[in-house]
């Protein structure tokens, strides 16, 4: 039996003020208006939230603070937001307008003291690393600036300087299964999980029930997915009551 309850999280994908969904980071669909889904996500279950601004990075610009904080104000859940990130500060205006925890990608790559500092001045509960790994010939490549940018360092030994740095939890995303509703990448996600002392939250691939059990039997501590509950696919409590029948531990 697990000691912690596995965690549900429904992600908000936003650009341009809207909810979008994505095949492989592209390929972008409409899927509403962010607070109106947050709270919906709110009431219908979800553990946690994760709100992430996916072109602000590429933009160069800072996250819509002044959107989160609308969102931070409908939900009563653990929030986590990412996107244009890129200093101390950054993350003290957004955990100041409600948001619980931070995300960061592009701008820990770039300089990785930002994680060590960020940890310092506001714990590790609320650093999270977000990672977007792509499979090469024999292993995974970290990618930056929204899956645009190859950096050619593995994703294992980046995952482990980053929890070395202070990360309190890693958000992992294949690339490869990204909006393919094929099931996750089941080997990194269990490869990365056994090997940190931290929690992974699998991304990227949701597609069924099954494939949400199959991360948590394969060590995930949460699952990410966004398509299936966007377009309710799959309702959340229904989702939880199958993995509590499944024999795997879940907040109902």
């Amino acid at each position: 039996m697990q000691t912690f309850a596995k965690r549900i999280i429904p992600c908000l994908d936003v650009k341009n003020g809207r909810v979008v969904k994505g095949i492989n980071f592209v390929g972008l669909q409409d899927a509403g208006d962010p607070v109106e889904v947050a709270k919906r996500y709110n009431d219908e279950g979800a553990d946690e939230l994760c709100f992430l601004d996916i072109t602000a990075s590429n933009e160069k610009r800072d996250t819509i603070v002044e959107l989160v904080k609308r969102v931070a104000k409908e939900v009563f859940i653990p929030l986590t937001v990412g996107g244009g990130i890129r200093k101390l500060d950054d993350i003290y205006n957004l955990l100041n307008v409600g948001c619980d925890k931070v995300s960061i990608n592009s701008a820990a790559i770039d300089n990785p003291n930002l994680i060590t500092q960020a940890a310092e001045r506001f714990g590790s509960q609320c650093i999270v690393v977000a990672i977007d790994a792509k499979k090469t010939l024999n292993s995974w490549h970290i990618y930056k600036h929204g899956g645009r940018i190859d950096m050619g360092i593995d994703a294992l030994s980046w995952a482990k300087e980053a929890e070395q740095r202070g990360a309190g939890e890693i958000l992992l995303t294949s690339m490869d299964k990204d909006g393919t509703k094929d099931g996750y990448d089941i080997e990194l996600t269990s490869k990365m999980s056994r090997m940190l002392n931290i929690p992974v939250i699998a991304s990227g691939g949701a597609g069924t029930m099954e494939h949400i059990k199959e991360a948590f039997l394969h060590y995930a501590d949460a699952a990410l997915a966004a398509s299936i509950f966007h377009f309710r696919e799959i309702d959340i409590m229904d989702l939880k009551r199958y993995l509590k029948d499944e024999g795997i531990a879940v907040r109902l």
